[in-house]
């Protein structure tokens, strides 16, 4: 019988090596950038052209490579930082696998130019495809310049793959600040196209916080620091009052590297339990020094998943650590004893005379009078309207209005509304807490989330006018400019073309400046300025490549920045406007984003609270 199982040819294996490795431009200049680190850089380089297709370029001015060392770095699991199975349970630097280079090596054209301090002439070394064509000596400075240039070249189904050229940057960009949040020690610099990004001097983690993300959340810093026998923390957390919506500026670091961590993610959402407003996020740095040994960090190909031996006992920490420096700093609300106007509470003394409070008495009282009832006063708010209208007496509030709500009896009890029916009566809907909108059906109470009934006739309104190609497009008579992070412009050029086909006209005005020409017709009296980053924050972490999804994921951003807040008070007309509006959408039951809008309190459910 025939053999038929052999060996792969070394180049095949790297290529398959590359696929867990080298997923896209940014693993290779992640992996590069923290070998430089691992050779005692103290200035790196980062050089990118086409968002890494073209060249990756990294220069370092680490203690560089010997000859033979520069030729066997590229081979398969070659590495300086292993030696025995026990060293990979005390992993101190970045890279140790030996992966890294052999797999760019076998998907792309690698040029390497090295020299150590104590020879005269540095080795060059040319790789095509995982196979040498040139090695010579060669004069160069100290330390180390890889180039990699036209990234999976040889496997044209992953060059493919590849995302657009905003997309794939913006996944550079990430990368680059997960490592120089890490070491304000070096010198980083970062240069897309020929364009300066980032030119980031030696300095502390708060200056390279804030020379990274901007000045303007030097202000949103906290600091936290607490050290006990299992971990050190150090780092920043954000003030609640600055929470977004969104997940960015969210950074875990163990021993000087990035990590993703839910479970601890958990522990500082705890901390700010009851501080935060709704569905917000707050930023965060945090930096956990440990023992080597007490973490795992061989569990994944990127190494961001850790595994860690104690982690409810850190969990505890963080968390306690997170609500000291709240409460330190005022986060938190206190009593405080000696506040002006607090109430003045006398001495009592021996000879003290107690005077009984009077009360005052209307004995000719009738609260069955109209004109003496709570609900004859009229209400007015910023809402879609500006009518006001008088609410009727309260006895009209608990008739039957002619509308009915059907219930479908399907196996996941979702609620499912009749549209056929759903005229109302203005007095026979009430708000409460400025959140919900209430009023009587013939089966119980129905109570509506205001906010979430906007975003989908907002919603809704979008994707109709979108495809029926209605948006109109209004000139602005006076342009308004704003500013945005360096992250953000990645973000805003992806989906700017996107946004020109909605009606948005947006130009670049400078390096981190842009100016708003025209917005669509359909939102007016919203500022564009945060309906633009509320786009940006809800694309970080998208990629979409079809237009009508793009178009839906726009029309979800547009609805949730454009509708009311939960603490907007509504007339009853305005709340009349807002139930005959939602009952005309084609899914009135759940907002976009799947959230639940209407609950039916039934009559035998509030019979047995009585």
């Amino acid at each position: 019988m025939l053999d038929i199982i052999q060996l792969l040819p070394d180049s095949v294996a790297n290529q398959i090596a590359a696929g867990e490795v080298i997923q896209r431009p940014a693993s290779v200049v992640k992996e590069l950038v923290e070998n430089a680190i691992d050779a005692g850089a103290k200035k790196i380089k980062v050089v990118i052209k086409d968002s890494g297709r073209t060249l990756i370029q990294v220069i370092d001015d680490g203690k560089g490579m010997s000859t033979s060392d520069a030729r066997l770095a590229f081979e398969r699991h070659a590495t300086s930082k292993i030696r025995e199975a026990k060293d990979l349970f005390e992993i101190k630097t970045m890279g140790f696998r030996g992966e890294a280079l052999a797999s760019i090596a076998a998907v792309a054209m690698v040029e390497l130019k090295t020299r150590q301090e104590s020879e005269e002439l540095g080795n060059h070394i040319v790789i095509n495809g995982s196979e040498i064509e040139k090695q010579e000596f060669i004069s160069c400075p100290e330390g180390s310049n890889f180039s990699v240039k036209n990234l999976f070249f040889n496997i044209p189904a992953r060059r493919r793959f590849l995302k657009s050229e905003q997309t794939e940057f913006r996944h550079i960009l990430t990368q680059f600040q997960r490592i120089v949040l890490c070491y304000p020690e070096i010198s980083f610099s970062l240069v897309n196209n020929g364009v300066d990004i980032y030119n980031l001097p030696i300095e502390n983690y708060h200056k390279r916080i804030v020379r990274t993300f901007g000045s303007a959340i030097q202000q949103n810093l906290i600091p936290i620091n607490t050290e006990t026998s299992l971990v050190k923390i150090s780092g920043f957390i954000g003030k609640a009052q600055n929470a977004k919506k969104h997940t960015t500026n969210q950074y875990f670091f163990v021993n000087q590297r990035f990590m993703r961590h839910p479970y601890f993610h958990k522990a500082i959402m705890m901390a700010y339990s009851n501080i935060l407003q709704t569905d917000t996020q707050p930023t965060y740095f945090l930096y956990l020094d440990m023992d080597p040994d007490k973490i795992d960090i061989n569990i994944h190909p990127t190494k961001t998943e850790i595994k860690f031996e104690d982690s409810p006992a850190i969990f505890q920490i963080l968390r306690a650590a997170t609500k000291e420096s709240l409460g330190k700093y005022n986060i938190i609300p206190s009593i405080d004893f000696d506040q002006e106007g607090a109430i003045d509470i006398p001495v009592l003394t021996k000879n003290t005379i107690f005077n009984s409070p009077k009360i005052g008495i209307n004995p000719n009282f009738n609260p069955f009078e109209e004109e003496k009832s709570p609900f004859s006063k009229t209400i007015s708010s910023p809402g879609f309207n500006r009518d006001r209208e008088k609410i009727e007496n309260w006895e009209k509030l608990y008739e039957d209005i002619d509308k009915d709500i059907e219930e479908s009896n399907n196996e996941s009890s979702q609620l499912f509304v009749n549209q056929e029916n759903t005229s109302t009566q203005t007095s026979n809907i009430f708000q409460i807490k400025n959140k919900y909108i209430v009023t009587p059906v013939k089966s119980g109470l129905m109570i509506i989330n205001q906010k979430r009934a906007h975003e989908r006739i907002l919603f809704e309104n979008f994707i109709a006018n979108s495809n029926n190609k209605e948006i109109v497009s209004q000139t602005s008579l006076f342009p308004e400019a704003f500013n945005l992070e360096l992250d953000e412009c990645a973000v805003l050029n992806e989906i700017n073309e996107h946004l020109f086909s909605i009606g948005f006209d947006i130009k670049k005005f400078g390096t981190n400046s842009f100016v708003i020409n025209a917005t669509p017709s359909i939102f007016d009296n919203i500022d564009t300025v945060l309906l633009i980053k509320s786009f940006i924050e809800n694309f970080r972490n998208t990629e979409l490549d079809v237009k009508s999804e793009i178009n839906e994921k726009i029309a979800i951003s547009m609805a949730k920045a454009a509708s009311i807040n939960y603490s907007s008070s509504l007339t009853p007309f305005e709340m009349r406007s807002l139930i005959d509006q939602l009952f005309s959408c084609s899914m009135p039951n759940f907002s976009p984003t799947g959230k639940t809008i209407i609950q039916i309190l039934k009559m035998e459910d509030i019979e047995k609270l009585f």
